[in-house]
């Protein structure tokens, strides 16, 4: 009997002992999964005022901004400042109205039951929403053609870079192969997904930045060394059309993330 009760017992401690370690084994799975999505939260799932000032951010202190130093050389340094002013101007007041018709037409969507939590709003919805139709296909041609042009310049512009750190192979190769990495950035779900790619690009850009600095600084000018402005006439228009890219065809980029913070506010 003192026998038949002690394994009464022990069968009465086990399913307790067996529910026991349950929990703690869901206690752990459940804080693993709260780092997990938690880590997740912070590098992938964006859609925030804070996504959009980021994204902006990586966006303007691009490759672009770093090749103003050369610009101003074959502009000269007073139509650098005066062509920097200028198109500096020009996009922010650009930026100003695209933001102002992004709040008008997301509002006025909204009014009528619109959901935005889990759409995008591109300039081609605003054009229609706001303009009618024609405007739509006016503006969704443009943007197809701006960025089909400028996926290639970027890239062009990516292995010119990286050619004069690794010379063992042609621009056209590296070319090949920028290509080849940035086609994988079609899994990319979702525009809220990219928080880590505007993390790692303003990372990168401004260590190149800093980099240059320091290193100007230390080395200093090369002996012998002669300013000058533009020679030639196409050299100016190249200056030129570099700052005008950098602060006026950004102005894009401004207004839809300043519009973003409208709306996440």
């Amino acid at each position: 009997m003192a026998a038949a009760a002690n394994d009464s017992t022990a069968d009465e401690k086990a399913p307790g002992t067996i529910g026991v370690g349950r929990y703690e084994e869901m206690e752990q799975d459940g804080a693993s999964s709260t780092a997990k999505s938690r880590l997740s939260g912070l590098l992938w799932h964006g859609g925030s005022a804070y996504d959009a000032w980021f994204s902006c951010a990586s966006n303007q202190v691009a490759q672009v901004l770093l090749t103003l130093p050369y610009s101003f050389s074959q502009l000269g340094m007073l139509s650098g400042i005066l062509f920097q002013l200028f198109y500096g101007l020009m996009g922010s007041w650009t930026a100003y109205l695209i933001s102002i018709l992004y709040v008008e037409y997301r509002t006025r969507k909204e009014r009528e039951k619109a959901d935005f939590r889990n759409h995008v709003i591109q300039w081609f919805e605003v054009l229609d929403g706001l303009l009618g139709r024609h405007w739509r296909n006016v503006g969704l041609a443009f943007n197809c053609t701006f960025l089909l042009f400028g996926s290639v310049i970027q890239l062009i512009a990516c292995a010119s870079n990286i050619y004069y750190i690794n010379d063992r192979l042609d621009k056209r190769t590296w070319t090949y192969i920028f290509g080849a990495c940035c086609a994988t950035t079609v899994f990319i779900p979702s525009f809220h997904n990219y928080r880590i790619w505007s993390f790692l690009g303003l990372v990168m850009t401004t260590y190149t930045a800093w980099y240059l600095a320091v290193a100007s600084l230390l080395h200093g000018q090369v002996d012998g060394v002669k300013h000058s402005g533009p020679t030639k006439m196409v050299l100016y228009f190249t200056g030129a059309t570099n700052i005008l890219y950098t602060f006026g065809g950004h102005a894009v980029t401004v207004g839809g993330d300043a519009r973003d913070v409208a709306a996440a506010e």
